[in-house]
């Protein structure tokens, strides 16, 4: 969307930020990969209309946000995704960028594959029925080029990246605290980007899987260095240290516009907890490495106003619950939340030895596999080659650290 370069280091090269770059290609940029997590980006100051259809693999994150982006532009773009993410509801986006004066043709629910048709758009003031910083952040890249801008109010605080990063590329962005408690963002129409230096710290949500790996493993202790710490996504390490982890927090710093860590897990006794709901938004995506630490601990972990887990990548909470059930785990699960009953206390090691459905959802795999590092017996997962959406390397780096974990193709009988 920007005019002139913009160099990329530290970015994780995982499947959906591949898709993404991709699709920025089909919309017109200039996109290079100069080596390991360093991409250059010559922006256009817009976007042109793809002469393909975009497939968006299984990046939810981004096709909501490249459609919020698009449907500021005179242009037809149709979308589409692997299975897991043509079942997922677009409604929510769509919503708000209908009102604003898009227009789609899409499969029942708003599903892909669909196809947006952009431009002309008018102003919004838009409240987020439900948290979630998808649907603000492309409110917000649609306003950039509406007549009037648009003005989204979240009840809830969720992860405030897209209006860190719209300010690092030049546009005037005002957050203010409403006197209900929820915040007003507001971007102004007509505003251009222009090309920057980005810095991408560390992700928290793929650091939480060899850090929890560390808490449960006996006589581990493992540091991941430059870790995000932006209050908005970091609630999990929080909750972890409630929780007794020893788990320490040095080297502070800012770094492109965000502070950032390195955080080492030694190997703790755990104590169940109760997590506030209104914390969810901030670690939405760490619940199902959450309930793994919270197997190890002692006494109940109580999650509750977590449903959006629900529509993720799979249904989170149901996924969840079966897996550490087929571990021998106590679970409970709820219609918008789950108690998991640590065993610790009762001298009751956890059993593992599951095998492990995942519908496809890395999140699920690289939970249950950290499980398995701890557990009396071997946990296996189905689709691992799923892992690569998000965390490319994860089986190279915990075999690197001392874990086990052997992939085997399943053969057809």
């Amino acid at each position: 969307m920007a005019s002139g370069t913009t160099e990329i280091t530290g970015l994780l090269e995982g499947e959906d930020v591949k898709r993404t770059a991709a699709a920025m290609a089909a919309f017109g940029a200039g996109v290079e990969r100069l080596g390991e997590g360093r991409w250059r980006v010559e922006g256009r100051g817009g976007f042109s209309e793809p002469a393909d259809v975009i497939d968006c693999g299984n990046a939810g994150t981004g096709v909501r946000l490249i459609m919020g982006a698009a449907a500021g532009f005179d242009l037809s773009a149709t979308f589409t995704g692997d299975a897991s993410l043509r079942g997922r509801p677009m409604n929510r986006v769509l919503k708000p960028l209908g009102e604003m004066g898009a227009a789609w043709i899409a499969r029942s629910g708003g599903r892909l594959p669909l196809t947006l048709r952009g431009g002309n758009l008018k102003t919004i003031a838009y409240r987020l029925p439900e948290p979630s910083a998808q649907v603000k952040s492309a409110v917000l890249l649609a306003g950039l080029h509406a007549v009037g801008g648009a003005e989204v109010i979240e009840p809830e605080a969720t992860r405030d990246h897209t209006e860190r990063m719209l300010r690092a590329f030049g546009a005037q962005v005002e957050v203010a605290p409403m006197s209900d408690g929820a915040r007003r963002i507001t971007v102004a129409g007509g505003q251009a980007l222009r090309g920057a230096e980005v810095v991408v710290p560390g992700d928290p949500s793929s650091a939480a899987f060899p850090l929890v790996a560390a808490l449960i493993t006996p006589g581990s202790e493992v540091t991941v260095e430059g870790v995000l710490l932006n209050p908005l996504r970091a609630a999990l390490f929080l909750t972890l240290q409630e929780m007794g982890a020893d788990l320490v927090i040095e080297n502070i710093r800012e770094e492109g516009g965000d502070q950032v860590g390195d955080v080492t897990a030694r190997h703790s006794a755990l104590r169940g907890v109760v997590v506030p709901p209104d914390r969810a938004p901030a670690m939405i995506d760490e619940y199902p490495i959450l309930a793994i630490a919270a197997a190890f601990a002692e006494g109940p972990t109580i999650m509750r106003g977590i449903g959006e887990m629900r529509v993720k990548e799979s249904d989170r909470i149901a996924l969840t619950a079966a897996g550490l059930a087929a571990c021998g785990v106590g679970v409970e699960e709820e219609p918008e939340g789950m108690i998991v009953n640590g065993t610790a206390r009762a001298n009751h090691p956890v059993a593992g030895g599951g095998q492990v459905t995942t519908h496809g959802d890395h999140r699920i795999a690289m939970a249950h596999l950290v499980l398995g590092l701890a557990a009396e017996a071997p946990v296996t997962v189905d689709e691992p080659g799923m892992i690569a959406t998000s965390f490319p390397g994860f089986v190279e780096m915990m075999t690197a650290l001392g874990g086990q974990i052997v992939t085997a193709e399943i053969k057809p009988a």
